[in-house]
Parts: C-alpha cells; structure tokens; sequence
C-alpha cells in the first residue's frame, strides 16, 4: 500500500479533488440540468476538441517548447476542410483535408524551429497569423455550411456507442495513444530528454532537430484531428474557430503538470486540467453567470498551478 502511494502523482489526485469538487458544485446548484445524462455527454463532447489540440501540446511543451499556432491551424483546417470542393470527396475527404492541412502546418512549424533555428514562440506566432488570414481568405468571413449527411449523422445521438458520442471515444483513442506514445516508447523517453537537457540529449545521440520536428508534426496531426471533430460538433467551417485554443491548451498542460521550461509532463494529467476547465464552462452557464467572471476564475487556477510548479521544483 505505501509502495501505491509513493508512486501516485498527487497533483493528478489534487486535480481529480477539484473536479470532484465542481460536480458537488453542480449537483448542488442544478441538480436536475448538471447531472443529466445529455449535460454529461456535452461536456464531454466539448471536452474532446480542445482535449485533442491539449495532447499534441503536452508533448511540444515536454521538449521544451511551445506552440501558439494550434488554435489557428484548427481554423485553417475546419475551412479548407468544409470547402465545396472537399465536400464532394464525402466524409473521407473532409477528414484527410483537415489532417494533411494540420500536417503540412506542423511540418512548416518543425521545419523553422529545428531546421531554421528560429525560437518558437516567434515561428509559431507567425503561424498563428498566417493561418488565421488564410483561414480568412478561403472563407471570406462567411460561415462554411456542411452538406454531407455522413459527416453530420456523426454527431447525432443514434451514433452513439454505448450511450457515448463517437467524439468522445476519438478523444479518447488520442489519449491513449498519447499516453503509449510518451510513457511506453523510445518517442516518449527521447522528448523528456530534449526538454530536460537539449545539450545532454544530442550527446546521448538523440538528433534532436528530427525530434522537435516530429513533435511539430505530431501537434499539427492533432489540430487536423480536433479540426475534423469541431466541424462534427458544429456542422460548420469558420475562420473564428479554435479561437484561444492555444491558451486553453496550454492551461490545460500546466495544472496537469507539465512543466513550462520543458522535462516533464503527463497526458493524464492534461487530460484532468481540461476537463476541470470545461466543467467550470459549463457549471457558469447552467447557473448563468458571466464569462468575464469565468474568466477570472480560469486564471487564478493558472496562476496557482504555476506558483505550486515552483514551488515543488525548490524541494
């Protein structure tokens, strides 16, 4: 038993407290609309894109580095993908658009950080610029509507699984190999590395250029996925969307526990971060409260998150 504890993360415990916490909020508040099966299922549903996005940026943010693009590649791929010429290729071709245009995103990303030693925040706020004005142009500030049935059905209750929306198990499809990814393979162990010590790493004879690369890459395939389930979600392809997914990603990422200078992080504890943010949404809603005060509350857990990194790494 005290070997179990000694190896539980007890900020991942804390945070499963606060969502514990927020549920007795909502149970107590709006019994009858927090609790509800469909309530549920929404925040769920809700929980799944910006989950998704919040996983690729785990691992950017493990090595060490950041991207503030996702929010707009997920805008970039919904409106390239909602086009009517990609909607004629059917489901299939909606969901490959969004994933090579989140690729291709990635790839340029990686290209410019590993390749072109240029710092990341510079490379990925051009890319937040960049593909948000793209995203603008294809759509010229025009709501793209969906027309395929196969694509819309996705969101309809007669797909769910089990009483789970099809969204939800892709999100967690994506943790899962996430978590594989970073905890069971040579892929994981080499990113803690080069977020822990890039030097050490290269002199270990890890090439860490094509690491940062591939991570670029892997947070882009995430956008594309994320971009594929927001135009599920919304039957719709805008160049507003994804809008401050970078923040709420990156959010998510620290009071899970992923340290900001890089070396450490988990998926689990990403995951928790983003559902305490999304049930706090929903929890200021059902009780209509104003999203200024949401807000506010949003960034006083960041800054507390961070003040306990700190605090942790001096012990």
């Amino acid at each position: 038993m005290r070997s179990l504890i000694e190896h539980l993360d007890l900020r991942n415990l804390s945070l499963v407290g606060v969502l514990l916490i927020l549920v007795a909020v909502g149970g107590f508040t709006k019994p009858d609309e927090f609790l509800s099966v469909d309530n549920l299922q929404l925040v769920l549903t809700q929980a799944s894109v910006i989950g998704v996005v919040t996983v690729g940026v785990t691992f950017v943010i493990i090595s060490g580095g950041i991207d503030l693009s996702v929010g707009a590649i997920v805008a970039l791929a919904s409106v390239w993908a909602t086009t009517v010429a990609t909607q004629e290729y059917g489901l299939g071709g909606i969901l490959l658009c969004a994933v090579l245009v989140g690729l291709a995103c990635g790839l340029v990303n990686g290209l410019l950080i590993a390749f072109g030693g240029m710092v990341p925040f510079i490379a990925t706020l051009a890319m937040l610029a960049s593909a948000r004005g793209l995203a603008l142009q294809i759509t010229d500030g025009k709501t793209q509507v969906v027309e395929v049935t196969s694509v819309l059905d996705l969101g309809l209750p007669d797909a769910y699984v089990l009483g789970v929306p099809p969204l939800v198990l892709v999100f967690a499809a994506v943790v899962a190999v996430g978590w594989l990814l970073l905890n069971r393979t040579t892929f994981g162990r080499r990113t803690v590395a080069v977020g822990g010590n890039p030097e050490a790493a290269r002199l270990a004879g890890i090439d860490v250029k094509r690491q940062r690369l591939m991570l670029y890459l892997l947070s882009g395939l995430c956008c594309g996925i994320a971009a594929f389930l927001l135009v599920v979600l919304t039957g719709s392809g805008q160049n507003t969307n994804g809008n401050l997914y970078e923040l709420d990603a990156i959010a998510a990422a620290i009071i899970g526990g992923t340290l900001l200078t890089g070396g450490r992080g988990t998926i689990v504890g990403s995951v928790l971060g983003v559902l305490v943010f999304t049930t706090i949404t929903n929890l200021f809603a059902l009780n209509n409260l104003q999203s200024d005060v949401q807000q506010i509350a949003k960034g006083a857990i960041i800054v507390a998150a961070v003040l306990i990194q700190r605090r942790t790494a001096r012990t």
